[in-house]
C-alpha cells in the first residue's frame, strides 16, 4: 500500500488550537458547554480541546465519552455488544450546548448515529460537530461546524488517524491500496515514447 503522511504532529496541534478558539467564539461561554467525544478517537481530541480552552477561559470543561454502537445501521446488534465501550458523560447535558468530537467525517451515518445515542440520554439545547477531518462522500446531511482539515479522497482510499494516547504517535495519512485499478497500471500495457513520454495502450 502507498502512504502518505498529510498532517504531523505540530499541525495537529495548530489545528486542535484553532478550533478551541473556534469554539470559544461562537459559544462565548464555557459555562453550559459540553465535549463530548466518540469512541475511539474522537475521546482523546474532546480531552486535548478541553485542555486548549481551559488555557484561555481558565475554567474546567466538562468532558464525556459517547459509544454509539447499538445506533449503527451497519452493525448487527449482537456484533455491536460485543464491541461496546464504556459511555460516560459526567453532567446532566438537558439545555447545554453539547460538541460531539470525532477524528474523520466521512459518510455522516456515525454522527446520526452518535446524535440518536447523545439525545437519548437528555435534551440539549443545541449539538454542534468538531472533527479533525472531514473527507467528503457524505451520505446523509451532516455538516461538521468546526473543521480541522478537508482532505478530499477516493473511496477506496483509507484515511488514518494516530494519536499518542491510542496509536503511539500524532499523524494523519491517506492510505492506497496498491491493487487498485485507478493507482496500479501494468507496465506491459504502457507504450514509452523516443521523448520518454508514456502512455497506456486500450
Amino acid at each position: 500500500m502507498a502512504v502518505k503522511i498529510v498532517m504531523t504532529s505540530e499541525d495537529i496541534r495548530r489545528t486542535l488550537a484553532r478550533i478551541a478558539h473556534e469554539i470559544i467564539e461562537r459559544n462565548k461561554t464555557t459555562e453550559s458547554l459540553v465535549l463530548v467525544g466518540l469512541h475511539t478517537r474522537g475521546v482523546p481530541l474532546a480531552r486535548r480541546l478541553a485542555e486548549s480552552i481551559e488555557r484561555y477561559e481558565k475554567s474546567r470543561l466538562i468532558v464525556g465519552a459517547l459509544d454509539f454502537s447499538l445506533y449503527r445501521d451497519d452493525l448487527d446488534p449482537a456484533e455491536a455488544r460485543t464491541s461496546l465501550q464504556r459511555t460516560d458523560i459526567p453532567s446532566d447535558i438537558n439545555g447545554k450546548s453539547v460538541v460531539l468530537v470525532d477524528d474523520v467525517l466521512y459518510t455522516g451515518r456515525s454522527i446520526r448515529a452518535a446524535m440518536d445515542a447523545l439525545i437519548d440520554l437528555g435534551r440539549p439545547r443545541s449539538i454542534q460537530l468538531a472533527v479533525l477531518i472531514d473527507r467528503g462522500h457524505r451520505e446523509m446531511p451532516i455538516r461538521a461546524d468546526y473543521v480541522g482539515k478537508n482532505i478530499p479522497s477516493a473511496r477506496h482510499e483509507e484515511i488514518q488517524v494516530h494519536l499518542v494516547e491510542t496509536d503511539g504517535t500524532d499523524e494523519v495519512a491517506i492510505v492506497t491500496p496498491v491493487n487498485n485499478k485507478s493507482t496500479n497500471h501494468h507496465p506491459e500495457k504502457l507504450q514509452t515514447f523516443p521523448s520518454g513520454r508514456k502512455e497506456e495502450l486500450t
